[in-house]
């Protein structure tokens, strides 16, 4: 395996760029292709068998950049298609929805766990099995938000309907007295501070886009593929919206993007 070859990432859309964002500032010299598949946007709503052939189609694609490891920067996608895929790559693939329940469970003091999502990852109950195995006897609440991720793709992100929906989403889950909330979709961090504000402070946030690259680098480390020098490069690919992805990238992203190019995914 080719220590300096990328890392691929994926996500439905702008979300998984929260995960490249993390991977920059955990892994600052890894080389990073990223596919979002704006075109397909969102995943949250669509079935099980849909998302395991976007996955397929995209990991195609990022086999195509020979990638030596995959990241499935897509609560979703983690939840529906990486089981289906990790037999079928033959790098090291992983997805979001581990590391993220890893840290819920070692977060929580009065065992009361909320994880907000797409109707797709609720509606999976991955994160209620994963925090289970940890302990059976946590109280998982989950809660879909299927209005959070095309707000975040519209750029809404401080706008007051996003405040609204926040605290309509959000104030049902606090009754049952959470002291830790998963962020269960790599949009979710982007309104992070309107969550907070309707949650307070005293509810721990759980960010699996960090977690996420946290773990990348120790999977990277243990295989000896691990890069620690050298000047990082970085590519973007989308499905659609080209212009409108490179101008939302550069608002959040700590490094310039150059250029964005579509993909005709269909064809992988």
């Amino acid at each position: 395996m080719d220590i300096n070859a990328p890392i691929g990432v994926f996500d439905s859309g702008v979300g998984g760029l929260t995960v490249v964002r993390e991977i920059i500032r955990q892994l600052p010299n890894e080389n990073v292709v990223y596919f979002g598949d704006t075109a397909r946007v969102p995943y949250g709503s669509k079935s099980r068998e849909i998302i395991i052939e976007y996955s397929r189609q995209i990991v195609h694609f990022l086999k195509t950049k020979k990638v030596k490891a995959i990241v499935i920067a897509c609560n979703t996608a983690s939840a529906y298609a990486l089981d289906t895929l990790i037999p079928e790559v033959d790098v090291p693939i992983i997805g979001v929805v581990l590391p993220g329940a890893k840290t819920a469970a070692k977060a929580t003091v009065n065992g009361k766990i909320g994880v907000l999502g797409t109707t797709g990852t609720i509606g999976s109950g991955i994160y209620t099995k994963i925090l289970h195995e940890y302990n059976p006897a946590f109280m998982v609440v989950g809660k879909a938000c299927p209005l959070f991720v095309p707000l975040v793709e519209e750029g809404m992100i401080d706008d007051p309907v996003t405040v609204e929906m926040a605290s309509r989403y959000l104030k049902p889950l606090m009754a049952y007295g959470v002291d830790t909330i998963v962020l269960g979709c790599t949009h979710y961090p982007l309104i992070r501070s309107t969550i907070r504000n309707v949650v307070g402070d005293n509810v721990t946030l759980v960010n699996p886009a960090y977690e996420t690259a946290v773990s990348l680098r120790t999977l990277l480390q243990k295989q000896g593929i691990y890069r620690d020098c050298g000047e990082p490069t970085y590519r973007f690919y989308v499905s659609d919206g080209a212009a409108k992805f490179s101008s939302f990238a550069n608002s959040i992203l700590p490094v310039e993007l150059v250029e964005t190019r579509l993909v005709p995914i269909e064809e992988y």
